[in-house]
């Protein structure tokens, strides 16, 4: 795939002037993102301009708009005056998903549905993924959510954002995105490991935000098996997590995840240390 236009992520880290106050807090940017597929625009959000190439791979693969990033074959950014252009380039069999999936509405933060055209895509069949036992313990996916706050630079700057990131078995967290929308750091997050070769059912994925439907649904469409957040789910999403195969659990403030789908793809400690 080839990358073209204004790295997004060079035009601005997300960040500008300060809050009033004593601790004069950074504020956080949210700028408008089209994301246009094969010359027609199908969302337009409003997110932290940064790390857009992975934004817009991320949405493509989230939104099942592509199965693989195979089937993208060029990204480029522009900036605009009103904000920030991601043209994605499809293969041609990849057309007639595109017409299914076709919307061109403005989606405020934390909207994950907008711009839906019908109840039927609202409750999309979502990819069932298989129930095999994962590498990681109990003790492993709590260490992994303490980290995570080591990765939020942009929350230690405005505490205005949400964070997204991927762990893996006896390395921890590996990558991180952040976003002033939690659909928005994930979308980034699913990106940044497609862009970079890694399969997300080799991890979990340890979120900042709530747990609700529309992230069930692009951890399945991302195909990851494991998703964590610091909020105990919705019932829809629990639902849609025991459909789909998926690992959903709550990161309390002390102590081990507490799992409400699918926890026997987490090792007990005994079988780790054997």
């Amino acid at each position: 795939m080839q990358h073209g236009g204004n790295k997004a992520s060079t035009v601005n880290q997300g960040t500008r002037g300060t809050s009033g106050g004593k601790n004069k807090l950074e504020l956080a940017d949210e700028e408008a993102v089209a994301l246009v597929f094969n010359g027609s625009t199908l969302a337009v959000m409003m997110a932290t301009p940064s790390e857009i190439q992975d934004f817009a791979c991320g949405f493509a693969i989230t939104e099942g708009i592509v199965s693989s990033i195979d089937q993208i074959d060029e990204i480029s950014l522009q900036r605009h005056e009103l904000g920030i252009e991601a043209q994605i380039w499809l293969n041609s069999d990849r057309a007639d998903v595109l017409a299914d999936r076709r919307r061109a509405s403005t989606g405020p933060v934390g909207c994950g549905l907008c711009g839906i055209e019908s109840l039927e895509q609202a409750s999309r069949p979502l990819p069932v993924l298989p129930i095999s036992v994962s590498k990681f313990t109990k003790r492993d996916l709590s260490n992994a959510a303490n980290e995570l706050r080591n990765w939020q630079p942009l929350q230690d700057r405005t505490h205005a954002v949400h964070a997204a990131a991927f762990a893996v078995p006896e390395k921890g967290i590996v990558v991180a995105r952040e976003d002033v929308g939690r659909h928005n750091a994930l979308d980034k997050l699913v990106g940044a490991l497609a862009l970079n070769d890694v399969d997300p059912s080799d991890g979990a994925i340890i979120m900042t935000s709530r747990l609700s439907s529309e992230l069930l649904q692009k951890c399945a469409f991302a195909g990851c098996g494991i998703l964590l957040t610091v909020s105990p789910p919705t019932s829809l999403a629990t639902q849609l997590a025991q459909k789909s195969g998926i690992t959903i659990g709550q990161i309390p403030q002390h102590g081990f995840p507490n799992f409400y789908t699918h926890e026997t793809r987490i090792l007990s400690e005994e079988t780790h240390v054997a």
